[in-house]
């Protein structure tokens, strides 16, 4: 398929280059210049990457960069055609995400909002885990894209249902990572050996998922970003709007918010949101300490 990736961070990247290696014709573009990508066309603006494609897929920063990409000057909007299909794998606003698909629909261009999960790792791996808002009919055109990125789809609903999904995923992660954090600062604090915390932690109802990945980095108190401590703060912002629009009250979240707000001023937004913990152990004047 002939495919416009528009955002070549972190993330996507490798994705795009997962597309590439499928043999799908893709062209690309990112906001900061100078990240080409090999067997990839690079173009110089959204508009540009996404003439004559049939699939323009995006990946960018939060909201405001998905409305510039689509409608700010020389963005995609300009070069869209009746058929073609915007996927946005970006995290952003749900009401927001209805608004954009009903801008591009009136020129007769479906609109799928497919954010997904897994770190940088699964994107390079092609493992991530898609959930995805929009018609069947179009999911089903997309198949061999989310095939070459990832391993699983979750049609969530109709648009803007992908984008709530996400949400309400990392809500989870979030939380359960500061309990996971302030378990080790406490246990820490109060004399517990970490090495016999973990397999106890490994045997019983407190293990999960975000646990199994996040802790072998903390042991090893490695904290560059598989998923920046920034960008968590962005989605737990947007999941707070989400939920003041809805009438909705996220007390547990709004606690860790903060953490994550005095955790990005003491310089941390750059490094993987397990980061949080060294604020933990600064508050407690203590290091958590591991053997990986």
């Amino acid at each position: 398929m002939r495919v416009a990736f528009l955002g070549m961070g972190i993330m996507g990247r490798p994705m795009a280059a997962n597309l590439v290696k499928a043999g799908h014709e893709v062209s690309t573009w990112n906001r900061t210049p100078g990240k080409d990508l090999e067997g990839a066309r690079a173009a110089f603006s959204p508009a540009e990457a996404a003439r004559g494609a049939e699939v323009v897929w995006m990946c960018v920063s939060d909201t405001k960069a998905v409305e510039n990409v689509l409608f700010g000057p020389s963005g995609t909007e300009e070069s869209l055609t009746e058929g073609m299909i915007v996927a946005d794998s970006s995290t952003i606003s749900p009401s927001a995400t209805l608004r954009f698909a009903e801008r591009v629909k009136a020129r007769g261009v479906h609109y799928v909002d497919a954010p997904m999960t897994g770190s940088k790792i699964a994107a390079e791996g092609g493992s991530l885990i898609f959930m995805a808002g929009g018609e069947e009919p179009v999911l089903a055109t997309l198949a061999p894209l989310f095939q070459a990125m990832g391993k699983q789809v979750f049609h969530m609903g109709d648009t803007s249902k992908g984008q709530a999904t996400k949400l309400a995923m990392n809500l989870q992660i979030a939380l359960i990572y500061e309990g996971f954090a302030e378990a080790l600062t406490l246990a820490t604090k109060l004399g517990v050996d970490i090495n016999r915390l973990m397999p106890l932690v490994q045997a019983s109802m407190v293990r999960s998922g975000v646990v199994d990945y996040k802790a072998p980095f903390v042991m090893k108190r490695d904290f560059s970003p598989n998923f920046p401590l920034r960008l968590m703060l962005k989605d737990i912002n947007l999941t707070l709007a989400a939920a003041k629009e809805a009438r909705v009250r996220l007390p547990g979240l709004e606690a860790v918010e903060e953490v994550y707000d005095l955790a990005a001023e003491e310089g941390h937004q750059d490094l993987d949101y397990a980061a949080t913990l060294t604020l933990l152990e600064k508050w407690a004047g203590i290091e958590v300490k591991g053997v990986a």
